[in-house]
């Protein structure tokens, strides 16, 4: 037996834990390349991801920001937060109803909402680019599928 950290053992699975494996893998190392975004850039993937989006569709609610996300609308206002600390997002309340706010970027975050290298996003577009569409169209079907069914999990209890 090797150690640990070594990459090429090899224990077979099972199809079903073979492929959680990759997905732990991947989580990995988008955690990790995160981490790094955040130190150097000094929001995280999450965060990135919301600032990407709204600089795509400036003035959007954080209602709608939650449900283009497909998360709960507590983890969107806690992110929306840790933005706002840091200075890149401003929720703007709306004259004709103040129980309702916008969201806009400022200068500061309209500086991040651009493609940068080192990022996961960026790591995903070269990966859509250089992949056959037909594997793209699986890749998201599979994907889409694995969310249904763990949906399906959770509304089960």
């Amino acid at each position: 037996m090797t150690n640990q950290a070594d990459s090429t053992v090899s224990y077979p699975l099972g199809p079903a834990l073979d492929f959680l494996q990759r997905l732990w893998q991947l989580n990995h190392a988008m955690e990790k390349l995160s981490s790094r975004m955040e130190k150097r850039l000094g929001v995280t993937a999450q965060q990135r991801l919301i600032l990407r989006c709204v600089g795509k569709y400036p003035g959007m609610t954080a209602g709608h920001l939650a449900s283009l996300l497909h998360v709960d609308p507590g983890t969107v206002s806690a992110a929306l937060s840790r933005l706002e600390s840091k200075g890149l997002l401003e929720r703007r309340r709306d004259p004709r109803d103040k129980r309702r706010a916008s969201l806009g970027l400022t200068a500061k975050g309209r500086a991040l909402d651009q493609p940068s290298d080192g990022t996961v996003e960026r790591a995903v577009e070269q990966l859509l680019l250089s992949a056959p569409s037909a594997q793209v169209v699986t890749m998201v079907s599979v994907v889409d599928q694995l969310t249904r069914l763990l949906r399906e999990e959770l509304e089960r209890e």
